[in-house]
């Protein structure tokens, strides 16, 4: 009876242990913010930059920039280096349990909006339809008149965006604020956050209180260096700040921004070789590191 008994025993822990494990397995499939469906299973980050995926978005350095969709089930990306003459873009989605292969996509940096009903490119923008996404339209002014490579939203509408200057440099950064509805005329975000040059790819905190950037400054550790400013109560932006050599190096570092779900800092990482046609190629990789790095420059 004893040895019924245990037999028994040793039965009732192994379901009870199966429907924990398949409790778990649903918990996981459905929650797209664990890091087995967002993230492609990687170890997260901790202060220090970590490459993104290499072995799936950047073999060989293969990369330009890279963007999460926001129900981080779709992860958009493109190339333009080694066997990819020609500037291509690509998806890698999680359906039915898992992610699938890379494939072409005819999406070009996606920014999407926060319901992600929305997707902007430079000064122009396309909602999605029944049947996909509508044709560009424009966002009108103050955004037509000039090119625009970056370009990001607070959850209160009010736009941050680069401005190309027509000369070998991006002019700087604007805002606008959304009032009744309509932009108002474009500003200048000023000389203590514009101070270098190639100064693009602006990304602001949902609720405004941050805006990362990159540019080429004096103070910089290489290339193009990732710099933030924090935005004071009464509404003021405090100088930049060069976000460190963590964060930074020799290389060329840009495009930062951080997740929708707000856990980690994304950012490109790489360099411009030069080509046998004499030609410049940008070959470089997706990093991420803890969202903590913010908060650990945010002032006291």
């Amino acid at each position: 009876m004893k040895a019924n008994n245990f037999i028994i025993l040793i039965l009732v822990f192994s379901l009870f242990l199966n429907a924990c494990n398949t409790k778990n397995k649903k918990s996981k499939d459905n929650d797209s913010s664990t890091i087995e469906t967002a993230y492609f299973g990687e170890k997260p980050p901790g202060l220090i930059p970590e490459p993104f995926a290499p072995d799936i978005v950047s073999p060989e350095g293969l990369f330009e920039g890279g963007k999460h969709s926001p129900d981080m089930k779709s992860y958009y990306f493109s190339r333009k280096n080694g066997k990819y003459e020609k500037r291509t873009f690509f998806v890698i989605r999680y359906e039915n349990g898992s992610w699938g292969n890379e494939s072409e996509t005819e999406l070009k940096w996606p920014k999407f909006s926060k319901g992600g009903d929305t997707i902007y490119r430079g000064n122009k923008y396309r909602d999605r339809t029944d049947t996909g996404w509508s044709e560009y339209k424009s966002l009108g002014p103050p955004f037509t008149d000039i090119h625009i490579m970056g370009i990001s939203f607070t959850d209160k509408g009010t736009s941050y965006f680069d401005q190309w200057d027509g000369k070998d440099t991006i002019g700087g950064l604007n805002y606008s604020r959304l009032i009744d509805g309509k932009y108002e005329p474009r500003q200048s975000m000023g000389k203590h956050i514009n101070t270098g040059t190639w100064i693009a790819h602006p990304s602001v905190a949902p609720d405004g209180s941050y805006l990362i950037w990159d540019q080429h400054a004096e103070d910089g550790y290489g290339e193009s260096d990732i710099y933030i400013s924090f935005r004071q109560k009464d509404g003021s932006w405090l100088p930049a700040i060069n976000m460190g050599d963590k964060i930074n190096t020799e290389l060329s570092e840009s495009s930062g921004r951080v997740t929708d779900d707000g856990k980690y800092l994304f950012f490109s990482r790489g360099e411009w070789k030069v080509k046998e046609d004499g030609s410049e190629n940008w070959v470089g990789k997706p990093y991420w590191v803890n969202s903590q790095v913010i908060e650990n420059l945010r002032p006291k």
